[in-house]
């Protein structure tokens, strides 16, 4: 596509989206550097990915734990009917459940991996049961415990490599 915003991305873009991918509160004073441009150049770089959706958010990240909700789980979900309103609605509903993280829709056995963090064994498995096990648009529901979660590098791979 002539107008894709990722084919016109140039070394001083990735260099920015690299180093906002592993800290996206760096300053720009610090960014620019990086980047090896001035600060004002490197303000309208940032800018100009957001309003061409290369750059589409900026996140924290929380301890799940401190927050009351240690345990994590994925939960593969398959629908029984897959129908375009039903996939629509089932992903609309799980989306603003309290406690989930992200929704994954796949291709596959597994129609959906959703993320849950919660506060308890318990708390775990009434949300399973209440809104995912009885949902009438669900077919079947498997639980998996998260032990430990961490971050991989991305597609950027490590910035320092020592």
């Amino acid at each position: 596509m002539p107008n894709d915003p990722r084919r016109l991305l140039d070394a001083v873009d990735r260099t920015i989206l690299e180093a906002l991918s592993a800290d996206a509160r760096i300053p720009n004073t610090q960014l620019a550097a990086l980047a090896g441009v001035a600060q004002s150049t490197c303000l309208a770089r940032v800018r100009a990915l957001r309003e061409s959706g290369v750059l589409t958010g900026f996140h924290a990240e929380v301890d799940l734990a401190a927050l009351g909700r240690p345990l994590q789980a994925l939960v593969a979900v398959r629908l029984a009917v897959h129908n375009r309103e039903q996939i629509e609605d089932f992903t609309a509903h799980v989306r603003a459940l309290a406690g989930v993280l992200s929704v994954f829709h796949l291709a596959g056995q597994t129609d959906y991996l959703v993320w849950i963090a919660a506060e308890s064994a318990q708390g775990l498995r009434e949300f399973v049961v209440d809104h995912l096990a009885t949902d009438p648009a669900v077919a079947h529901a498997e639980t998996s415990l998260i032990y430990e979660h961490s971050r991989g590098p991305g597609i950027w791979g490590a910035l320092d490599p020592a």
